[in-house]
Protein backbone atom coordinates (compact mmCIF):
# COMPACT_ATOMS: atom_id res chain seq x y z
CA UNK A 1 0.00 0.00 0.00
CA UNK A 2 2.92 2.46 1.13
CA UNK A 3 4.58 1.78 -2.37
CA UNK A 4 1.57 1.83 -4.47
CA UNK A 5 0.69 5.79 -2.45
CA UNK A 6 4.54 6.64 -3.26
CA UNK A 7 4.36 5.34 -6.37
CA UNK A 8 1.27 7.43 -7.07
CA UNK A 9 2.90 10.04 -5.58
CA UNK A 10 6.00 10.50 -7.62
CA UNK A 11 3.79 10.61 -10.47
CA UNK A 12 1.41 13.05 -9.68
CA UNK A 13 4.69 15.11 -8.42
CA UNK A 14 5.88 14.72 -11.95
CA UNK A 15 2.54 15.49 -13.43
CA UNK A 16 2.56 18.76 -11.02
CA UNK A 17 5.92 19.60 -12.52
CA UNK A 18 4.88 19.10 -16.36
CA UNK A 19 1.88 21.31 -15.43
CA UNK A 20 3.98 23.86 -13.85
CA UNK A 21 6.77 23.86 -17.03
CA UNK A 22 3.78 24.37 -18.95
CA UNK A 23 2.08 27.08 -17.26
CA UNK A 24 5.31 28.96 -17.02
CA UNK A 25 5.93 28.18 -21.00
CA UNK A 26 2.48 29.70 -21.81
CA UNK A 27 3.26 32.97 -18.90
CA UNK A 28 6.24 33.64 -20.70
CA UNK A 29 4.54 33.09 -24.12
CA UNK A 30 1.58 35.70 -22.51
CA UNK A 31 4.75 37.87 -21.29
CA UNK A 32 6.30 37.90 -24.21
CA UNK A 33 3.12 38.57 -26.56
CA UNK A 34 2.11 41.33 -24.47
CA UNK A 35 5.27 42.84 -24.50
CA UNK A 36 4.92 42.52 -28.48
CA UNK A 37 1.88 44.13 -28.25
CA UNK A 38 2.50 46.84 -26.02
CA UNK A 39 5.56 47.98 -28.45
CA UNK A 40 3.15 47.65 -30.93
CA UNK A 41 1.13 50.12 -29.26
CA UNK A 42 3.55 52.39 -28.45
CA UNK A 43 4.61 52.59 -32.26
CA UNK A 44 1.28 53.27 -33.02
CA UNK A 45 0.90 56.32 -30.60
CA UNK A 46 4.17 57.88 -31.80
CA UNK A 47 2.69 57.42 -35.36
CA UNK A 48 -0.44 58.64 -34.55
CA UNK A 49 1.18 62.18 -32.75
CA UNK A 50 3.28 62.88 -35.68
CA UNK A 51 0.40 62.35 -37.97
CA UNK A 52 -1.33 64.82 -35.54
CA UNK A 53 1.23 67.38 -35.24
CA UNK A 54 1.59 67.00 -39.10
CA UNK A 55 -1.83 67.95 -39.37
CA UNK A 56 -2.07 70.37 -37.19
CA UNK A 57 1.22 72.48 -38.84
CA UNK A 58 -0.84 71.96 -42.66
CA UNK A 59 -3.78 73.58 -40.82
CA UNK A 60 -2.27 76.22 -39.22
CA UNK A 61 -0.30 76.83 -42.88
CA UNK A 62 -3.72 76.56 -44.42
CA UNK A 63 -5.53 79.62 -41.86
CA UNK A 64 -2.19 81.96 -42.63
CA UNK A 65 -2.93 81.23 -46.09
CA UNK A 66 -6.57 82.23 -46.48
CA UNK A 67 -5.68 84.72 -44.03
CA UNK A 68 -3.14 86.29 -46.17
CA UNK A 69 -5.54 85.77 -48.99
CA UNK A 70 -8.74 87.56 -47.42
CA UNK A 71 -6.04 90.28 -46.71
CA UNK A 72 -5.18 90.42 -50.58
CA UNK A 73 -8.51 90.22 -51.41
CA UNK A 74 -9.73 93.33 -49.37
CA UNK A 75 -6.59 94.98 -50.98
CA UNK A 76 -7.73 94.44 -54.37
CA UNK A 77 -11.51 95.56 -53.54
CA UNK A 78 -10.09 98.65 -52.30
CA UNK A 79 -7.96 98.83 -55.31
CA UNK A 80 -11.59 98.49 -57.45
CA UNK A 81 -13.02 100.70 -55.59
CA UNK A 82 -10.89 103.30 -56.30
CA UNK A 83 -10.23 102.65 -59.97
CA UNK A 84 -14.35 102.97 -59.98
CA UNK A 85 -13.42 106.29 -58.75
CA UNK A 86 -10.83 107.51 -60.77
CA UNK A 87 -13.20 106.14 -63.81
CA UNK A 88 -16.11 108.29 -62.08
CA UNK A 89 -14.00 111.07 -62.49
CA UNK A 90 -12.45 110.89 -65.70
CA UNK A 91 -16.18 110.48 -67.01
CA UNK A 92 -17.27 112.98 -65.60
CA UNK A 93 -14.25 115.19 -66.73
CA UNK A 94 -14.51 114.13 -70.11
CA UNK A 95 -17.89 115.10 -70.07
CA UNK A 96 -17.38 118.38 -69.18
CA UNK A 97 -14.51 118.57 -71.80
CA UNK A 98 -17.17 117.26 -74.23
CA UNK A 99 -19.75 119.41 -73.52
CA UNK A 100 -16.99 122.74 -73.48
CA UNK A 101 -15.83 121.41 -76.82
CA UNK A 102 -19.24 121.62 -78.21
CA UNK A 103 -20.01 125.36 -77.09
CA UNK A 104 -16.75 126.07 -78.72
CA UNK A 105 -17.78 124.58 -82.43
CA UNK A 106 -21.16 126.30 -81.50
CA UNK A 107 -19.02 129.52 -80.75
CA UNK A 108 -16.50 128.66 -84.07
CA UNK A 109 -19.55 128.03 -85.96
CA UNK A 110 -21.69 131.15 -85.52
Amino acid sequence: QLHLTMSEKTQLTKSLEMVQNELQEKEGEMKRAISEYKDRLLQAEKEHQEANRKNEAEIEASHEKVSSLEHFISLQKLEIEHLKSNKEQLNNSLKEANQALGELLKTKVR
